[in-house]
């Protein structure tokens, strides 16, 4: 029996220093849904997460940046982490990733430090949003409307704040995957 996600193609984006939650829980839960689920990084090999005060475990890198387009994937992850997405939002390319998933509207959910991407990608002004609550303050002057919430969805964006908004998070973001309606708007 097909999984709900089967047939869907689903990108993560990630570098060395990703939260290994905000990563490891959205690509098991979407591949057992059926979706298949790639690791994108700027470098080929293997990506490592940090564990609070030390590097953690690695996850090989399907795909670099340079080998994908938006046109291939239903959706994009954004996990977070503080070293993740602040090295990553230097990379043009991946910049520019960020930036074709939502000009095709295709579903973008980011999570914890995650947003800071969408914050250099330009993506953020007017939109509804939360993230990890130390980086309110870029989400705002960056022109986002941020609330202090376990999960909001605005349009084809999904945003959370930490690991324990998991399960809210990939419940939102695999409802916009499959193209439901999803109950209450904004959560």
């Amino acid at each position: 029996m097909a999984g709900p996600l089967a047939g869907k193609t689903i990108a993560i984006l990630a570098t060395d220093g990703f939260e290994k939650s905000e990563l490891f829980d959205p690509r098991d839960r979407f591949a057992a849904a059926g979706a298949e689920v790639h690791v994108v990084a700027p470098h080929a090999g293997e990506i490592r997460s940090w564990d609070k005060i030390e590097w953690g475990e690695s996850v090989p890198v399907d795909r670099t940046v340079e080998q994908v387009s938006a046109e291939a994937y239903d959706a994009l992850v954004l996990p977070g982490g503080q070293i993740n997405p602040d090295v990553l939002r230097t990379k043009p390319q991946a910049v520019a990733l960020v930036q074709a998933f939502a000009r095709q509207e295709k579903p973008i959910g980011a999570i914890c430090h995650g947003p800071w991407m969408l914050i250099e990608a330009e993506l953020v002004r007017g939109r509804q949003a939360t993230s990890y609550p130390s980086i309110r303050a870029d989400m705002r002057n960056a022109g986002a409307d941020w609330s202090d919430r376990e999960v909001v969805v605005d349009g084809n964006f999904v945003t959370s704040r930490k690991p324990d908004d998991l399960p809210a998070f990939c419940d939102a973001l695999a409802h916009l995957i499959r193209g439901a309606a999803l109950p209450g708007a904004v959560a």
